[in-house]
């Protein structure tokens, strides 16, 4: 990660962000010390990703979308985020590509990582994410999107998919 003697991100990885984020090279020096101020060891933890999720949703509970959101941006399995995976996430999530946040939410979606998303799946993260809807607005929800299981249906439905079908890593599938 970055020279650990002087605190400062390292110039390879910093080249590496430049080149593949829309961010310049005074952001990324501006969240990386911010970073670094927040997890001194230089990882966020499954756990501390999920603390900073119930900030965000502090009525809610947002633990099992959190973990959902932590694998995808997880990309090389070690069970921590590093300064890049974070900031490549941030990247991905807010500036990047139409096709970037695309292959960013067939991650999230697939939940076993086996590049194809089942109905199962779509019902999974539906769910963990009605966990975030705060109890009192559940009943303004429409009709056909009221419950975990019904947005899910009304998905795949979107996805043209068969019950028992599944999506494969593409993210082609998103487009209808």
């Amino acid at each position: 990660m970055g020279n650990s003697k002087s605190g400062a991100v390292s110039k390879e990885i910093l080249d590496d962000l430049k080149l593949n984020t829309k961010f310049t090279e005074t952001e990324i020096v501006q969240w990386y010390e911010n970073f670094k101020k927040q997890c001194p060891t230089g990882r966020i933890s499954k756990d501390e990703f999920q603390n900073i999720y119930k900030k965000f949703f502090p009525d809610s509970d947002a633990n099992t979308y959190a973990q959902h959101v932590f694998r995808s941006f997880d990309t090389n399995d070690d069970g921590t985020l590093d300064f890049k995976e974070y900031i490549i996430a941030l990247h991905m999530t807010s500036t990047g590509k139409t096709t970037s946040k695309l292959e960013w939410a067939f991650s999230l979606f697939d939940v076993d990582k086996n590049g194809y998303i089942t109905k199962s799946e779509v019902t999974e993260i539906c769910s963990s994410i009605f966990k975030l809807i705060p109890k009192d607005e559940v009943p303004d929800l429409p009709d056909d999107e009221n419950t975990p299981e019904k947005r899910a249906d009304k998905l795949w439905k979107a996805f043209n998919k068969e019950e028992n079908g599944e999506m494969m890593e593409s993210f082609h599938c998103f487009v209808i």
